[in-house]
Order: structure tokens, then C-alpha cells, then sequence
């Protein structure tokens, strides 16, 4: 079947080869905890809304626009109208705080040639290393993490407008500033890495493959061995970007298919959270409320009120906290 996050950058020029009054939760059982959003916390319709990041020192949250080439931040004290806006001129798929810096200063981008450092005050960016010693401009960097050792786990991937989406990307490891060792290699659209509360496992999304991995994760020098798999979807959609709760269950949102879905530490599902739009991309934990980020949709791709609430931000408390991300480490 093909890859649907694939059919919308196809979409694109790219051919494959809240609380409150706006979420409400349903009965919980034993077998299935259900949760529904009815509207956006922020109706900014964004081409591909991703990435969200809970910046604790400010209590705001960060998310980019991948496509619009847009950071976004919001204060969530003051609420939806404190939305401010970074633009640029490459695509900026993740974000991450520094270890030891003020994140109003500057924070950690996973930009299109590799790993970077955004100063806020200027929208200026300088790059720490590449993916390439010569600068591929089919490539561009997509979804990734901070791991315990303060390490940045970086997925790569065919950009948008360069032709089909192929397998030429990696998921990259980037240590202070040396150059990056690509770890899995080939794929398409790498998504979310995570691990578990104990720092025993760490996880991977490979979406084109429908599949989230698992590996045995070292403490002493942060290795990754037994590939294996974790869970497998097999709706309508694709597993995209994900987080993990204080638990260990893993909330992962589903591209295509209106959904993110809680899986346990077992990778049995064991939740879903009911969205208004079909294309989510990733999710984001303030306190015990999960941020959601999606992508948009146009006309005729599904009702008039998922086409017109596609591309926005939500929020919904599902009642569990999640796991406090990692800083990367810039010196070492």
C-alpha cells in the first residue's frame, strides 16, 4: 500500500518511488481508554505542522512548520494570541534545548544540511556539523531527539521538490561537534526516537515501513543493539512522531488516520485519542496534557470541518505526565 504521509508530499511536487470545552474523554475500560478532541487550540492551519517542544524554562511551547519553513512559540500562560513567528529560508524539522544555555537565546535545530544552533533574538542560524561534507540538496533533515548522553538523534530524508521520495535517508547520531555517524541506514521517513523511563530502550519510527522499532540501549556508551519490533500499524494510516509517558506507554500520532494512539511498555495498544482532522503529526507533553500537531489537508480530502481544522495545534489532558527531554550537549 503506498505510503500516505508519501501521497501528501506527492501532493507537493514530491511522487513516491484543550482542555476545557475542546476535549472530552469517554469511559475508559479495561481493554481501550478513549479520548476525544472536537476542536483546535490554535486554528493556524499549517502546511505540515510538527516537531512540538515544551520550552520549561518559559513554559512555552515551540513547533515548526516544515513546509512554511516557520518556528512557531507560544506562551501558555498568555494563550493562542501570544503566537510569534521565526521564518527562514530552509525547512527546520525539530527542535531541542542546549544544555546549560538560555533556550530565549538559542536552542538546538535539526535544519536541512544537518545539526544547528538558532539564536532567537536575530532568526540567524550557524551550522555545527552536516550530514555531508558537500552539501546534498536532496536531502534535508526531518524528526529527531536528545538522548540521555546528550547526544542528538537526527532522521534525514528526501526533501520537499526532489523527485520521488526514496530510500537515501538515515537516522544520524551527532555528538557535541563532531561530525555525524549515520546509525540505520537506508530509509525513507524517519520519524520520532524515545526511550524508555529506565534508559534501557530506545525507540524509532520508521513511517514508510508503518513500523516503530525498538534496540537495546547501553548506559555506557549509549549503543543501540537487537533490533526488533515494537508495533506495527495496521490502519489506515502511519505512525509518525511520538512521545513516552512516566509509565512507559508511548503516545503516537497517526498520519492519515485521525488518531493517536497509546501504546504499552508491551507495545499492545491500550488508548486512542479521537482527533477532528486526519493528518497528525506528533505530540508533546505540559504537564499531563498532550499538544498535538498536525498537517494540513485540502479540499475534497476529507469533510469540510477536517479540511478546515487541519493544520492546527490541540491539547487534551489525558491524565499521565511524560518523560522530561534530554539537553544536548554542545561542549563536551
Amino acid at each position: 500500500m503506498p505510503s500516505l504521509i508519501s501521497r501528501f508530499l506527492e501532493r507537493l511536487g514530491i511522487k513516491k518511488e484543550n482542555k476545557g470545552t475542546n476535549a472530552t474523554m469517554s469511559g475508559s475500560t479495561a481493554a481501550l481508554q478513549e479520548w476525544q478532541v472536537k476542536e483546535p487550540y490554535i486554528k493556524l492551519h499549517c502546511a505540515l505542522g510538527e516537531g512540538p517542544y515544551f520550552e520549561k524554562a518559559t513554559n512555552s511551547l515551540r513547533f515548526v512548520d516544515i513546509i512554511k519553513k516557520r518556528v512557531h512559540t507560544v506562551d501558555l500562560a498568555k494563550g493562542p494570541d501570544s503566537l510569534s513567528t521565526l521564518e527562514f529560508d530552509i525547512p527546520i524539522g525539530v527542535t531541542a534545548d542546549i544544555e546549560g544555555v538560555d533556550p530565549q537565546d538559542r536552542i538546538l535545530i535539526g535544519a536541512k544540511h544537518g545539526m544547528a544552533v538558532l539564536h532567537r533574538k536575530t532568526g540567524k542560524y550557524e551550522y555545527i556539523t552536516k550530514f555531508f561534507a558537500e552539501e546534498n540538496v536532496r536531502i534535508r533533515g526531518n524528526d529527531g531527539a536528545i538522548d540521555p548522553h546528550g547526544r542528538f538523534w537526527l532522521g534525514s530524508m528526501t526533501d520537499f521538490g526532489q523527485g520521488p521520495v526514496l530510500p537515501e535517508g538515515a537516522l544520524w547520531l551527532f555528538h557535541s561537534k563532531k561530525p555525524g555517524q549515520s546509525m540505520k541506514a537506508p530509509v525513507s521517513i524517519p520519524n520520532s526516537v524515545s526511550w524508555s523511563p529506565d534508559n534501557k530502550v530506545m525507540y524509532f519510527t520508521h513511517s514508510s515501513s508503518r513500523v516503530i522499532h525498538a534496540y537495546d540501549y547501553a548506559a555506557e556508551d549509549g549503543s543501540i543493539t537487537n533490533e526488533r519490533t515494537f508495533f506495527t500499524y495496521e490502519g489506515q494510516g502511519e505512525p509518525d512522531g511520538h512521545r513516552v509517558d512516566a509509565e512507559g506507554n508511548m503516545w503516537c500520532a497517526v498520519y492519515g488516520d485521525a488518531v493517536v494512539l497509546k501504546i504499552s511498555p508491551q507495545g499492545k495498544l491500550v488508548g486512542k485519542i479521537h482527533m477532528p482532522t486526519k493528518n497528525i503529526t506528533c505530540v508533546e507533553f505540559v504537564g499531563t496534557e498532550l499538544f498535538i500537531t498536525t498537517a494540513g489537508m485540502e479540499e475534497g480530502q476529507g469533510t469540510p470541518e477536517q479540511v478546515d481544522f487541519s493544520g492546527g495545534l490541540y491539547r487534551i489532558d489525558v491524565g499521565v505526565k511524560g518523560l522530561t527531554p534530554y539537553a544536548f550537549k554542545l561542549s563536551e
